[in-house]
């Protein structure tokens, strides 16, 4: 009999660690925390693939449904930690994760699991967390689903993951039952947490701008549903556009390519001049000029509208 069990990540280790880990996957065993409405659906998700699957959630209610298509109700975190050599976590946040991690025989239960987190949380939530499973004798992946809950199990659903990547490919074919648009993002548990707040900046970045766009379109009058089919129908271009400024940043060669950084400065100060004029809140086009203003000053108004990004430096 294989004993699953490790305290340090040497390559012997690691070997032992993927058979016990091939084991949990052709047990097809799963045990998931947490049933808000994404842990619902990854209960769910794996109910409708055949594997057994044991859940647990502080409000025992939740688990009515799942209960009644086959899965096990754990009476504790550790019990359910118990019931699977693979344990998938999705709560409201890392305070939440930690507080239930922190319960009675959780830590002793976790030797010889992988802990799957999927719980939204920073960097130094994940280097946390990864360090203490690997104290616990569990090994460790950190997710980012970028996707709402009807949307997962989708050829294309889009999960951020990060860890070591012998674990991450030997768990690779399970995690494709939440959606086949993984993305791995290295060896370093933070890295899909930190992809998730870039990300995130663009999506609050992008939606304060429609909002903003929203009010122009009302005070003159224009349908604002049309006005959102006009942007719905530039995302693609833009998107392109994002991507050419991505590959800019990362050269570091910001010779004017696309779009010249003195269009910016000009095109903002008339946005917030608008504002101004038409009464309506500044705040949003005070911040664009405003950085904008200042990188002109810096002098990179004759460089692609990409170092902006030495502003932000």
């Amino acid at each position: 009999m294989t004993v699953c069990k490790w305290n340090s990540y040497d390559a012997s280790v690691i070997t032992n660690l993927q058979h016990c880990i091939g084991i949990a996957m052709s047990n097809k065993k799963v045990s998931v925390l947490g049933l808000g409405s994404m842990g619902l659906t990854i209960a769910r998700l794996y109910l409708d693939q055949g594997y057994k699957v044991t859940v647990w959630n502080r409000t025992a209610e939740k688990a009515e449904a799942l209960v009644a298509k086959g899965a096990v109700l754990a009476r504790s975190a550790a019990e359910a930690m118990r019931a699977a050599k693979v344990v998938l976590m999705c709560v409201y946040d890392y305070r939440a994760a930690e507080a239930i991690l922190a319960m009675d025989g959780v830590a002793a239960a976790m030797d010889g699991r992988l802990l799957v987190q999927l719980t939204t949380g920073s960097p130094n939530d994940a280097r946390d967390a990864e360090a203490w499973a690997h104290r616990q004798g569990a090994t460790y992946l950190e997710g980012a689903i970028q996707a709402a809950p009807d949307q997962m199990g989708q050829a294309d659903t889009p999960i951020l993951m990060s860890g070591a990547q012998s674990v991450f490919r030997e768990a690779e074919p399970f995690l494709k039952v939440l959606g086949g648009g993984t993305v791995y993002l290295g060896e370093k548990a933070s890295a899909a947490a930190a992809m998730d707040l870039a990300t995130l900046s663009t999506i609050y970045g992008t939606l304060l701008g429609f909002m903003h766009g929203a009010r122009i379109a009302e005070h003159e009058g224009f349908d604002v549903a049309e006005y959102g089919r006009i942007v719905a129908g530039i995302m693609p271009t833009f998107a392109g556009f994002l991507q050419h400024e991505g590959s800019v940043i990362q050269s570091g060669d910001f010779k004017i390519s696309q779009s010249p950084m003195r269009i910016s400065v000009e095109a903002t100060q008339r946005i917030l001049q608008t504002a101004q004029e038409a009464g309506i809140n500044t705040e949003f086009p005070a911040f664009a000029a405003g950085l904008f203003k200042r990188a002109d000053a810096a002098g990179l108004g004759g460089e692609e509208i990409g170092a902006l990004i030495k502003l932000l430096r």
